[in-house]
C-alpha cells in the first residue's frame, strides 16, 4: 500500500469535524454543571442532584479523553504527512495507523459518553415520575384504556 498526501489529507476533515462536536459537547456539559450547580445550592443537597454530580464529573472524564485521542489522532496524521514529505515510507505509514487507531479509540470513548449521557436523562425522568416506574407498553395502554373508556 502507497501512502500519498491524499491519503493521508483524508483523515484531516473527519478529525476536524469530531472535535468540533466534543468541543460542542463539552460546552453544553460546562452549561449544564453551571446550571446544576444552581439547582444544587437552591435545593439543598437533593439526591437527584448527588446522582446528576456523579454523572457529570464521569461524563467530563470522558470527554477530556476524547478529546486527548483526537488531538493524538491529528498529531498523528500530521506525522504521517511530514514522513510523506521526507519520504519515509514505513514511518508515514506507522503514524498514519497510529492515527486511525487514536481515532477509532476516541469514537469508542465518545460512544461510551453516550451512552452515561442517556443515564443521566434517564436519572432526570424518574425524578419527575413521581414513583411510576411504568414500561412504554404499560404507558400506551393506560392511554388506550382512557380513550376506551372515555374521559371521567
Amino acid at each position: 500500500m502507497n501512502i500519498t498526501f491524499n491519503t493521508a489529507a483524508l483523515l484531516f476533515p473527519a478529525i476536524s469535524l469530531i472535535m468540533l462536536a466534543y468541543t460542542n459537547r463539552f460546552l453544553a456539559l460546562a452549561a449544564l454543571v453551571r446550571s446544576l450547580h444552581a439547582k444544587y445550592l437552591e435545593h439543598n443537597k437533593s439526591g437527584v442532584l448527588h446522582g446528576q454530580i456523579r454523572n457529570l464529573r464521569y461524563r467530563l472524564k470522558l470527554i477530556k479523553q476524547m478529546q486527548a485521542m483526537g488531538v493524538l489522532s491529528f498529531v498523528a496524521c500530521i506525522a504521517c504527512m511530514y514522513c510523506i514529505y521526507i519520504g519515509h515510507v514505513y514511518l508515514a505509514e506507522l503514524t498514519f495507523a497510529l492515527s486511525l487507531l487514536f481515532f477509532a479509540i476516541s469514537l469508542i470513548i465518545s460512544l461510551v459518553e453516550i451512552q452515561v449521557s442517556n443515564k443521566a436523562l434517564e436519572l432526570e425522568l424518574s425524578d419527575m415520575e413521581e414513583g411510576n416506574d411504568t414500561s412504554l407498553v404499560d404507558y400506551i395502554k393506560k392511554k388506550f384504556d382512557k380513550k376506551k373508556n372515555g374521559p371521567q
